[in-house]
């Protein structure tokens, strides 16, 4: 089934400059997963080596961080919007 993943603005370079796609999965790793195959330059900005999400990557369904969730296996329905946020860092 689709989802919409809402793809944060650092990351629209790796996906012709597109704000949202659709995805499909059961899962939210299904649907990262499909998404990267979509645009495999994204695939090296969203996991690391070991095929797992980077840690300064965050993923929400609607307003759920699916480290609460259930990360990768947070199922779907379709009728959410998963949304990619990269952590920001900063300080003085």
């Amino acid at each position: 089934m689709p989802v919409t993943v809402r793809i944060p603005t650092p990351l629209r370079s790796y996906t012709d400059g597109q704000s949202t796609a659709e995805a499909e999965g059961d899962t939210v790793g299904t649907a990262i997963d499909d998404l990267a195959e979509q645009y495999p330059d994204l695939r090296e900005q969203l996991y690391d080596d070991d095929d797992q999400l980077r840690s300064f990557v965050n993923v929400y369904v609607g307003d759920e961080d699916i480290r609460h969730t259930g990360g990768a296996d947070t199922p779907l329905d379709g009728d959410e919007e998963v949304s990619i946020v990269p952590s920001v860092a900063g300080g003085s």
